[in-house]
């Protein structure tokens, strides 16, 4: 993993070079160099499901348009279709040239890159695959690895014994949710001393009802759950909440992804075993990068395809390496600067980050 990541590190570092060869403006006038011609319109899903879309994609794809002196336009849509597809008409009428869209799913999502297609205007998948969609290009991490780190993740904190587990699954309209349990199954599957005993996709990755599904899950096996292999962070703390309930809290090994603050601290203090690291500034410079070579008439680069099943196509992908996270390298993701040392090791977490070799 460490070869992939220093190699994605020079990936992201020759896009930063590009990004500021273009020159510096305060935020979306004019091209500055003449070259990048027209504007990049950016729909972002919600503040719920996770904490990375405003604290950390659009800051950092806001700073690399910043940097290229290109016009653009950031907006959420705080989980609402109506709202992502009102916010793209906007962009349309107010003449974007390139789409980056986060779809709430694929059916609303599809739809507006069809009616961006039908308006010259090429469009890019950010983060979240739309099936059956249109669009031109897909920038994510490589999903199905995240959930193979994810089942490596739960093997590692459960070893090879005998156990029963259970699956919380993201959001069932979310595809990069079925990259993950892919990934996830085609690990533990092959493990003859595990037996799953439960499995369930949690309606929007609502993490209130995903601590009510595995309260279920939870009283329907008798409290016989050994491993619980959650799809991120938010429905493995939601995991937590209910074992911290029945005190059972860091005797049942559970998984996360995202790295978030509450999961890195989950991960400190043993009530999480592991986390799914994927460093955003990557993805968000990749996407701005891909971006701005549209804007400017050019092809792309790429580094491999990905399959929409629904419309049989193979899209164009630039496709990024997931990392694992345990309490023995948290201190990566501060060394990066994702969190900050001051919030990870605040209050009761200051010796456990010390622990951890977080100075």
């Amino acid at each position: 993993m460490r070869k992939g990541f220093l190699g994605l590190a020079a990936l992201t570092t020759a896009a930063a070079l590009t990004l500021t060869a273009c020159g510096d403006d305060s935020g979306g006038g004019d091209s500055g160099s003449g070259e990048a011609k027209g504007k990049v319109g950016v729909i972002l899903p919600d503040t719920k499901s996770s904490v990375r879309w405003e604290s950390f994609d659009r800051p950092y794809l806001e700073q690399a348009f910043k940097a290229a002196g290109v016009q653009y336009d950031i907006q959420n849509a705080e989980g609402s279709t109506q709202r992502f597809q009102t916010i793209a008409d906007q962009m349309l009428t107010s003449g974007v040239t390139v789409l980056m869209i986060t779809g709430l799913d694929s059916n609303s999502a599809a739809a507006v890159t069809r009616k961006a297609q039908q308006q010259g205007v090429q469009t890019i998948d950010y983060d979240r695959l739309t099936l059956g969609g249109v669009s031109s290009y897909y920038v994510s991490f490589d999903n199905v690895k995240v959930g193979e780190e994810l089942g490596k993740g739960l093997q590692k904190c459960l070893g090879d014994k005998q156990a029963n587990i259970v699956y919380l699954n993201g959001s069932p309209t979310d595809n990069n949710a079925t990259l993950f349990a892919q990934g996830a199954h085609s690990v533990l599957d092959k493990v003859p001393t595990y037996k799953k005993v439960a499995e369930q996709a949690v309606p929007n990755w609502d993490n209130q009802r995903a601590a009510t599904i595995f309260e279920q899950m939870w009283t329907q096996q008798n409290g016989e759950i050994d491993g619980v292999l959650a799809a991120n962070d938010g429905l493995g703390n939601a995991a937590v909440s209910i074992l911290k309930k029945n005190k059972a809290a860091g005797k049942v090994p559970v998984t996360g992804q995202d790295a978030t603050l509450q999961g890195l601290q989950n991960v400190l203090d043993g009530s999480q075993c592991m986390t799914v690291y994927k460093p955003i500034k990557q993805e968000a410079d990749a996407a701005a990068k891909l971006a701005i070579s549209l804007l400017k008439g050019e092809k792309p680069q790429t580094n491999g395809t990905t399959k929409d099943t629904q419309a049989n196509r193979d899209v164009p992908s630039v496709l990024l390496t997931p990392i694992g996270v345990y309490k023995e390298n948290v201190k990566q993701v501060v060394d990066d600067g994702f969190v900050k040392k001051e919030e990870l090791c605040a209050g009761a977490y200051a010796d456990k980050c010390k622990e951890a070799g977080i100075q």
